[in-house]
């Protein structure tokens, strides 16, 4: 008897994480795995930061530690220091509660959480993401229900921002739409806009009310400086309007695996953010529930103590 599921046909390898099966497959001695950017070894071994590796041994060491589930928004405190993280630690919008935050699974799913509240309670449903963007985006916003376009943003004859044809097509976009931006270390090019040309976007944006979300897997990645990266966000923070923000610690603390991120929708009062925040809950409960605690309480631990981790020697173990 022929399986109810005979007429599914075989789907291809997804063009990112597929290189890996690809590798993992080659019985090659000399191979090289250029897919999934990740830490390794000079061996080529995944390789776990000191500072990840201290604040586990922190973890490990607390006996008051428990596995309850944690709350539909996640782990608070870590929702609050990653909130501080992008948005920096006297931001008004933080003081002034216009922030809702919830812990979500790294950046692919804060930005899918993000999608799905947009699909549900925005007006526009079309979103614009730069011409190309990560392989991913694409997929998350589709998936989500919305309806998506690019805008130019790499000139492969100058090898840098079309910074003209990207004001052009936001001008163009209808009054409301969303626009996605790499809020650093642009993937895959690296190109980003200066700080001039920031200015410009965020004016541009503001005038025909786009609403503007950001993607940040890499703060600290383009300059070194967890704040310099973060300072596009901050220019459109700053200036009362509302904005989207995916985080991700996949990058900038290694904890690929334990998918640890973080959504934020910066609201223009307290109460309409507290409104978001109640709904974001209805979004992720029939999603996934409530997220993981582990990965989020290493990421708590390094945001907590990080003067006093990066300071202190790892035993021997």
């Amino acid at each position: 008897m022929d399986s109810v599921f005979a007429s599914i046909v075989q789907a291809p390898e997804d063009p990112i994480l597929g290189v890996t099966v690809a590798y993992n497959k080659d019985p090659s001695p000399n191979k090289l795995n250029l897919g999934v950017g990740a830490y390794r070894t000079e061996e080529g071994k995944p390789l776990v930061l000191n500072v990840v590796r201290k604040a586990e041994q922190l973890l490990v060491n607390d006996q008051s530690r428990v596995k309850e589930y944690l709350p539909i928004l996640g782990l608070a405190e870590f929702n609050k220091l990653s909130a501080k993280l992008i948005l920096g630690d006297d931001s008004p919008a933080i003081q002034e509660n216009r922030v809702a935050t919830a812990q979500c699974l790294s950046g692919t799913g804060s930005l899918r959480v993000g999608a799905e509240f947009l699909a549900k309670h925005y007006h526009q449903r079309t979103i614009y993401i730069p011409q190309p963007s990560w392989g991913n985006h694409v997929k998350v916003f589709t998936m989500a229900g919305l309806s998506v376009k690019n805008y130019r943003y790499y000139d492969p004859t100058t090898r840098g921002l079309n910074f003209q044809g990207l004001l052009e097509d936001l001008g163009a976009a209808p009054a409301g739409a969303i626009v996605l931006l790499h809020a650093c270390a642009h993937n895959p090019t690296g190109v980003d806009p200066t700080v001039e040309q920031w200015e410009q976007i965020r004016r541009s944006m503001r005038s025909k009310g786009l609403l503007p979300f950001f993607d940040s897997a890499y703060q600290g990645f383009a300059s070194g400086s967890l704040d310099v990266d973060a300072q596009p966000v901050r220019m459109f923070v700053a200036d009362g309007g509302e904005c989207f923000i995916a985080q991700s610690y996949a990058k900038n603390m290694g904890l690929y695996g334990e998918r640890v991120g973080a959504l934020s929708i910066v609201c223009k009062a307290a109460d309409v953010a507290s409104r978001v925040e109640s709904q974001l809950k209805l979004v992720i409960r029939p999603m996934y529930s409530n997220p993981p605690i582990h990965g989020a309480s290493i990421a708590m631990t390094i945001l907590k103590n990080r003067w006093v981790l990066c300071q202190t020697k790892l035993p021997e173990l």
